[in-house]
């Protein structure tokens, strides 16, 4: 008979999952739901931060394949046209004007290129911060899976505000860049390409 009492008293001690505590209390299962939601919508927005900066990176890989086609193609008729020109002073008057069309369009595709990596670096900055905030998220919902009712629900929430609002942005001291150098790159590649428009229509 003394077996009989013990047990069911030994049944009822028994401590529930975490993951019951949660079911059976309120604010602590609407927190949950509240926590796994905020997770998924971040997940979404990494991933779309991610497509986009494929996306911009796949737009200055055509500007940079621009850039030099275009200059190829221009030095190519230039070529062929003062070849088949008999009156080659003629010609040497009028260099000033393909080379200013070469210089507009060398100084408007290098702008564009500064852009869009200014563009692809910002998006990279938000993507790491909402990685960040993806990590403070799931880990404050594992401690709640996992403590359950013993999880400090003001505590814990205004430990994740204070976290997401006090966290500090790394800034870099400004040093030599690839951007720097695409360019410097560019802007040598158009002065090369003015000279060489002057030899051909001028010699």
């Amino acid at each position: 008979m003394a077996d009989c009492n013990t047990n069911p008293s030994i049944m009822e001690s028994k401590p529930l999952h975490p993951l019951h505590q949660i079911a059976e209390t309120p604010t602590h299962k609407l927190l949950l739901k509240q926590w796994l939601k905020e997770e998924e919508l971040i997940f979404s927005r990494i991933s779309l931060k991610e497509n986009q900066i494929d996306s911009v990176r796949k737009e200055i890989t055509q500007l940079y394949c621009f850039f030099f086609l275009f200059h190829s193609l221009c030095l190519i008729l230039l070529f062929n046209s003062s070849s088949n020109d008999l009156r080659g002073s003629a010609a040497c008057k009028r260099s000033w004007i393909p080379s200013l069309c070469s210089l507009l369009c060398s100084l408007g595709i290098i702008w564009a290129v500064r852009y869009k990596t200014d563009v692809e670096s910002h998006m990279r900055k938000l993507l790491e911060r909402e990685k960040e905030d993806a990590n403070l998220l799931g880990k404050c919902v594992e401690e709640l899976k996992k403590k359950g009712v013993e999880f400090d629900l003001l505590k814990e929430v205004d430990a994740l505000r204070r976290a997401k609002s006090l966290r500090i942005e790394s800034k870099e001291v400004r040093k030599w860049s690839t951007r720097d150098f695409v360019t410097l790159v560019f802007f040598t590649f158009s002065c090369l390409v003015l000279a060489l428009t002057r030899v051909i229509l001028c010699n």
